[in-house]
């Protein structure tokens, strides 16, 4: 009688971040949505950190939070990249709008976490790191592009670049790239399968990964609180320069703003499925 909403149950922590995985691995590559700020959005990146840092020990953690997580990004990243990026072609302000909500709908339970393991933690960090990313990003997108002819050493740096996307929130890597004129020809090395592309820009995550993850990861055990408020606050900050600031027409606005609820709508939701899973499970749905 109790194997239905068992397997039901089941089901759904296979579908619910597997789904994220999706939203993920099809945002990470689209210009101005930062691949780290989905994860810490939707709650994977403390264990992505743990995983990068310890991957062994991460894995046997966080297993039945990577496996279905990892079938979504690759899901996303290759079959869903292409959607996306016709809706962008198409409607830019609509595809934004709904990378915004789905962001901004994680927020509230993301701070509730925070307050929750340092209560006696300022909030002045979040308000900091909010108005400082921020007004960095306006300097540098009052700047104009510049082209460079790219090679293996440049391709290196675009994985230098890609790794602290994953790494630092709110880093978006494909905006840079474009900024430098590297966005397209790396895009169409991936896709060409040239290895002359691929294998420098492996090498340089690998790099950035390997220099950075442990210290983050460390950094967060030790300082949770701290380090969770200056993440929302860059978070928030990288959010805000991907608002659209004009509309085609009053439907591109009217769709905007649906769209803008229904992400918004749909993060809460699985906020909510998820805290209801961790609750049932004792708290160990991730490990």
């Amino acid at each position: 009688m109790n194997k239905t909403p068992k397997r039901s149950q089941k089901l759904l922590q296979f579908l619910l971040p597997c789904g994220q995985g999706m939203l993920v691995g099809t945002g990470a590559i689209l210009p101005g949505i930062s691949g780290g700020v989905l994860c810490v959005a939707f709650g994977i990146y403390e264990p992505m950190m743990a995983l990068l840092a310890h991957p062994v020990k991460g894995f046997r953690t966080y297993y039945r939070l990577f496996i279905p997580f990892g079938i979504g990004g690759a899901i996303g990243f290759v079959l869903l990249a292409n959607a996306v990026e016709l809706l962008f072609d198409a409607a830019a302000s609509v595809a934004l709008m709904l990378f915004a909500g789905l962001i901004f709908g994680t927020v509230p339970d993301l701070m509730k976490t925070s307050q929750e393991r340092g209560p006696k933690q300022s909030w002045s960090p979040l308000v900091l790191s909010l108005a400082a990313i921020y007004l960095l990003f306006q300097l540098l997108s009052q700047g104009s592009g510049f082209s460079i002819e790219p090679n293996a050493l440049w391709y290196v740096f675009c994985g230098l670049v890609w790794g602290l996307s994953l790494v630092i929130p709110g880093l978006s890597s494909s905006s840079l790239l474009i900024f430098m004129g590297l966005y397209q020809p790396m895009t169409a090395g991936i896709a060409a399968l040239d290895f002359g592309v691929i294998l420098p820009l492996v090498a340089g995550m690998l790099v950035t990964i390997l220099l950075t993850a442990r210290l983050v990861n460390w950094l967060f055990e030790q300082k949770y609180a701290l380090m969770s408020r200056l993440v929302i606050g860059v978070m928030i900050a990288s959010t805000l320069m991907i608002l659209p600031t004009s509309f085609e027409s009053t439907a591109a606005l009217v769709g905007s703003i649906l769209c803008f609820i229904a992400g918004f709508a749909l993060a809460r939701w699985m906020d909510t499925c998820r805290t209801g899973q961790e609750s049932d499970d004792g708290g160990t749905l991730q490990k």
